[in-house]
């Protein structure tokens, strides 16, 4: 009940008007959207960029802002385009940013893109019903820095690393997470019931700062810097030793471990 309370108390427009206000006042800003540009400028130049999600909404714009800020090859990746909108300014610009159409998940898209140094993704893993699965793959092309955001969800005291799956949630239980008191004006999904038909476009997952870290950590990144929001969360991130990476073993190394499992008298059904 108190945790319905802090979300809608977040979802009041004029609350999270003053929430925003107290965090800068207490020298702690909370992030915003337009930061992301910022973050493109600072660590674009001379490096090569990929921006993983380029189209909805902004029409390659991230891509291009980091040519115009020196970077030395842009590519944009994204499962539907390029929009008019995007090949009215690659031409307006006689751009040489690349687009490629492709899931970032997909071995074939990865190999496409290849190894980049910075790779930045914006509204994409909240859209995946595997986040994990979106992280370990631009882990695998990320060398230098994540510049990642995420809507997620306001953290649950003393509950960390909590999750919602949004899909097939009741009425009663979507409404909670409708942010059209923010000017959000449509979360598929969310805003109206789960339709296997929007694919990538619904809203599936509604994860905590803590879940993100966690995620972001387990994937191989260590997290520099976290713009908060209530709703949101923007974390400029470094690519480590990769933590956990399962390794299918052969026929005889298989018999092996099953073998020492057995013989270890551990595994019960749970």
């Amino acid at each position: 009940m108190l945790y319905k309370l802090k979300v809608r108390a977040f979802k009041n427009a004029r609350l999270n008007v003053w929430w925003r206000h107290w965090r800068a006042r207490t020298g702690r800003p909370p992030g915003q959207y337009g930061r992301l540009n910022d973050y493109v400028q600072q660590f674009a130049p001379g490096k090569t960029f990929v921006d993983v999600g380029c189209m909805w909404g902004v029409n390659g714009g991230h891509a291009f802002l980091a040519e115009e800020s020196g970077a030395s090859d842009v590519c944009g990746v994204d499962v539907f385009g390029p929009t008019p909108e995007f090949d009215q300014e690659h031409a307006r610009r006689r751009s040489g940013v690349t687009f490629v159409l492709g899931d970032c998940t997909a071995p074939v898209t990865l190999e496409r893109i290849g190894v980049r140094d910075v790779v930045f993704c914006a509204g994409v893993l909240y859209h995946h019903p595997s986040p994990f699965d979106v992280l370990v793959a631009l882990r695998s092309i990320c060398r230098e820095r994540l510049i990642l955001r995420s809507s997620t969800i306001p953290e649950v005291d003393g509950l960390p690393n909590v999750a919602v799956f949004f899909p097939l949630l009741p009425d009663r239980g979507r409404d909670l997470w409708n942010l059209r008191s923010l000017g959000v004006r449509h979360q598929a999904g969310i805003s109206a019931p789960f339709r296997s038909e929007d694919g990538y476009g619904n809203w599936f997952w509604g994860l905590t700062p803590s879940c993100l870290e966690s995620l972001l950590a387990t994937a191989g990144f260590r997290v520099l810097h976290r713009d908060d929001e209530p709703f949101a969360q923007t974390v400029v991130c470094e690519p480590v030793a990769i933590p956990m990476k399962h390794r299918l073993p052969d026929e005889r190394e298989a018999r092996s471990i099953a073998a020492a499992i057995s013989a270890s008298a551990v595994a019960r059904p749970a």
